[in-house]
């Protein structure tokens, strides 16, 4: 056998483990996305809790029960996307409190619709696609599925807004898992992560 060809061939075996075993580049641009909302989903939790306390306060119950499920689907959020920021080695940051504005209770529905809308329509998109870029896949289905009940919330703050004065008080149930909220009791397992019915939060 020509002892050229063997040399040759221990080089492309030795290169191809080398670069099979090399470790990944970190997604630097996923990380920052991931702090970011983080960032976002703690201030939502806490900016809802105040926004509950105030539609209680005016005798909103409705209002009260959905800021109070959405502030703990978005405490959920939080915990995923630090849990990914660990996972893909990075730190979670120190969270940098935001001032909310409390106004009326149809002022602080009208605010939040805006704010979900925004988070379904252009950021989680935009962070979905960098995460898929850089091959992030557990950013991709973190984002993704705050992204789906994004969406959800913002459809039960507009039905709340039409509610306000009626005196509505429906209850609401969150999966703990991902966050879905949903109007009344679950009777099916989650629609987004399969979670068990029976172990939906309600408020």
């Amino acid at each position: 056998m020509n002892p050229i060809l063997i040399l040759m061939s221990s080089v492309v075996f030795t290169l191809g483990a080398t670069a099979a075993t090399a470790p990944a580049a970190a997604p630097v641009k996923t990380l920052a996305n991931l702090a970011t909302a983080w960032q976002g989903e703690s201030n939502a939790k806490l900016r809802y809790e105040l926004f509950a306390a105030k539609a209680e306060s005016e005798g909103e119950k409705h209002a009260a029960r959905l800021f109070r499920a959405a502030s703990k689907a978005e405490e959920i959020h939080a915990a995923k996307h630090a849990k990914v920021i660990k996972a893909l080695g990075g730190t979670t940051p120190e969270l940098v409190r935001e001032e909310a504005a409390v106004g009326t209770t149809k002022e602080n529905l009208e605010a939040s619709i805006k704010g979900e809308t925004y988070e379904q329509q252009k950021m989680y998109p935009a962070f979905i696609a960098t995460a898929t870029e850089e091959g992030a896949t557990k950013a991709v289905k973190t984002f993704d599925r705050a992204l789906q009940v994004e969406g959800d919330h913002a459809m039960l703050y507009t039905t709340a807004l039409r509610l306000i004065g009626t005196g509505a008080d429906s209850g609401f149930a969150v999966c703990p898992d991902c966050g879905l909220t949903i109007e009344g009791e679950a009777y099916e397992d989650c629609e987004i992560c399969e979670e068990e019915a029976a172990k939906f939060i309600n408020f």
